[in-house]
């Protein structure tokens, strides 16, 4: 039966206004805020410069058939006043050690990569040069400091600030690009996305578009740590996820409208790392408008980047210790000491990569990309078999649209991952 956890409260009632609604808003901002990163400033950028507008309607479709599989974390956490984590372990252990596994893994690369990206990014705003691995050390302290120091009311309140700012500085560099687009190539003739040439670069971006499915996890436990903090109705958690997911979707296609009116036909060789690909895109924007717009790129791609570096460190922390804890049969409820334990731990971890394994980060990096592209439709079947067996207030009860937008979704996850298979490793 579903808990009986008083601090979520039914959002029937006069008193829900919607002062209220933006006030009780952080964890879908955060899981926004965790998505937007590579897989917008690298991915949907280079989806447009590659392809112009060809995408547009597959990434749309892409956030649309992952929705309802982040959005059960949050009928399940209110529902219940349980998290994710928590459900996968009632489901069977077997189930937890494989979220546990992967996502210590995946924690700890995207941690040095993520931690790389920003510093790379960092250095666009000093004054002199300091190499990578001491910018790497500048971003690990401010992520401690915030996140151990302030714990998560700074993150929440950090988080929608970056989103605030990203959405303005993202949509004002769209405008200026409408009003001065790059000019493409008199003989330039416009490639297709739909041949077997473009299989995989479609297929990973569609895979960690907006993320891969194992953030719902981290998008529950941030909402059940708010819980603890301040009421949490259906209707504040719903609204509070939906604005997240709606402008994960929207800045993607904004993102794309970047590449296609900078880059798209000018016959300009893109950088293959993502590093390379946004100063690339920093600088393309100082020489085609001027060099003023080089600090505004610059600005959207660290807010990006370094969004989802401390939003992702401090999720990852908590869903691992709470996994911990659970696998250990703990009953005690997972206090914040363990979370910060992680956070420093998976911090550590990352600059010792970066320290003394650099060279392997990238091989490391694809590994991780490849393992939890391949194991998202298996965790999106995980949340949505969850959902269906779990005893959920009227109000939380998946309708019969969004059950049958899961099933669709889920035929879209394992067609592509068929499709990557075949492509990868019988093409």
């Amino acid at each position: 039966m579903p808990s009986s956890n008083n601090t979520f409260q039914s959002s029937d009632g006069s008193h829900q206004r919607i002062t209220s609604l933006i006030r009780s808003m952080g964890p879908g901002i955060m899981a926004a805020s965790a998505a937007v990163g590579g897989s917008h400033l690298v991915a949907s950028t280079k989806a447009g410069a590659l392809y112009g507008w060809q995408l547009a309607a597959l990434i749309l479709l892409v956030n649309v058939f992952k929705y309802p599989f982040f959005r059960a974390g949050v009928h399940y956490t209110v529902g219940t006043g349980q998290s994710l984590v928590e459900g996968y372990s009632q489901l069977g252990k077997q189930y937890l050690w494989a979220f546990a596994t992967l996502a210590v893994v995946s924690a700890v690369i995207n941690t040095a990569a993520l931690t790389l990206f920003s510093a790379s990014l960092l250095g666009y705003f000093l004054p002199f040069e300091l190499t990578n691995i001491t910018l790497s050390i500048i971003v690990i302290a401010l992520c401690m400091g915030l996140l151990i120091g302030g714990k998560y009311r700074v993150l929440d309140s950090l988080s929608k600030f970056i989103m605030l700012a990203l959405t303005l500085t993202t949509v004002v560099a769209a405008v200026i690009a409408f009003n001065k687009p790059a000019e493409q190539l008199a003989d330039f003739v416009a490639p297709s996305p739909w041949t077997l040439a473009a299989i995989g670069f479609i297929v990973i971006t569609m895979g960690w578009m907006p993320a891969p499915i194992e953030i719902s996890a981290l998008n529950s436990m941030w909402l059940k740590k708010q819980s603890s903090l301040q009421p949490v109705t259906a209707r504040s958690a719903l609204f509070d996820f939906n604005v997240g997911y709606v402008t994960t979707a929207l800045l993607a296609l904004v993102f794309l409208s970047l590449g296609a009116l900078m880059l798209f036909g000018t016959g300009t060789q893109l950088a293959e790392s993502g590093m390379g690909f946004s100063h690339q895109l920093v600088n393309l924007y100082a020489a085609n408008i001027g060099d003023w717009s080089r600090y505004l790129i610059a600005v959207i791609a660290f807010l990006c980047i370094f969004g989802s570096t401390i939003t992702v460190i401090d999720g990852y922390a908590r869903v691992i210790a709470e996994s911990q804890r659970l696998i250990s049969s703990n009953t005690e409820p997972n206090s914040e000491r363990a979370a910060v334990m992680w956070i420093a731990l998976l911090c550590t971890l990352g600059l010792a990569i970066l320290h003394y394994y650099s060279a392997a980060l990238i091989p490391m990096l694809n590994f991780a990309m490849v393992m939890a592209f391949m194991t998202t439709p298996f965790f999106a079947l995980l949340n949505y078999v969850l959902l269906m067996r779990t005893p959920l207030p009227k109000e939380l009860a998946p309708s019969a649209g969004l059950k049958w937008l899961s099933r669709i979704g889920l035929v879209y996850l394992f067609g592509f991952l068929g499709l990557f298979l075949w492509w990868r490793w019988i093409l």
